[in-house]
């Protein structure tokens, strides 16, 4: 397995974003940004990132501020005033910006997983990024979903991020066991969001977000039987790239001859042989 390289840059809000390099042994000259779903480690992404990068891609993987490596304490986290908005204008933004600058001739394609496409709407850099693959990215208004999940939705951004997080000063997402500790400001946006049939747009213009200033190509990617991102909330979002070169796909396991991929199944090794196989092949394709 490569062993990645760990670095810290300094975005332009003044935080130490924490990265991880997998630099390749030839280079084929094409660098993939992992820019992950909400609370989810970066370290989750490693192997995926070992395997692109021993096809020839220089690869980085980071953790929001807030989060992971890019969080230095609990008390840090009770202080944050980062949101959503910052995560796509500030952090996402910054690693292409520092890809860029360390391969200047690269292709760009940034690999989005869940609200890490959500947030490229305000990544002021994407004009700079050559292709774009969206892994179960959605938008998270709950009526999106049918049934129980719908109700699970509901009552989290009704109920549980509205209770838990003054009480903490951040929302305790390890307590209850979903994901890592998420910061205020970004879980009260988050929620705002998505009790809101725009979504972002309830609280910001069209025209003032990045979506349509990306007009080369775009893999959208959404499965049967994910229950954070059914088929119709990654339609939404997938739509809202209303130049782009788009490619919308929504995978049935069944019909492929692979095993239920869900949420997080994608960047899962047992994978590499199919749905990874063919990414590759879609960015040799499009870049």
């Amino acid at each position: 397995m490569t062993k990645p390289i760990g670095l810290d840059i300094t975005t332009p809000l003044g935080h130490h974003l924490s990265l991880s390099v997998f630099k390749p042994n030839t280079s084929i000259n094409k660098s993939i940004i992992i820019s992950s779903a909400t609370g989810v480690l970066q370290h989750y992404y490693y192997k995926f990132a070992t395997y692109f990068s021993e096809l020839g891609y220089t690869v980085y993987t980071f953790d929001y501020s807030g989060i992971g490596k890019s969080n230095l304490s609990i008390s840090d986290l009770k202080q944050s005033t980062i949101d959503l908005k910052a995560w796509g204008e500030n952090d996402q933004a910054s690693v292409v910006d520092y890809a860029k600058s360390q391969n200047p001739t690269h292709k760009i394609i940034i690999i989005t997983h869940s609200i890490g496409g959500q947030i490229l709407a305000f990544n002021k850099n994407i004009s700079q990024v050559d292709a774009i693959i969206t892994v179960a990215s959605q938008s998270g208004y709950w009526k999106l979903w049918k049934g129980f999940e719908r109700f699970r939705m509901f009552a989290f951004w009704y109920a549980l991020i509205p209770t838990l997080t003054p009480l903490f000063s951040y929302f305790p997402a390890k307590k209850i066991k979903l994901f890592e500790n998420l910061p205020k400001q970004m879980v009260y946006q988050w929620s705002r969001w998505g009790k809101h049939k725009d979504y972002m747009l309830r609280e910001f213009d069209f025209d003032d977000l990045q979506f349509k200033n990306f007009n080369k190509p775009l893999l959208a990617l959404s499965f049967t039987k994910d229950k954070f991102a059914p088929k119709a909330s990654v339609d939404w979002l997938a739509e809202q790239f209303i130049k782009a070169k788009l490619d919308r796909q929504h995978i049935i396991p069944d019909d492929l001859g692979i095993s239920n991929v869900g949420h997080f199944g994608f960047f899962r090794s047992q994978f590499k042989a199919s749905l990874w196989n063919t990414t590759h092949e879609w960015m040799a394709k499009h870049t």
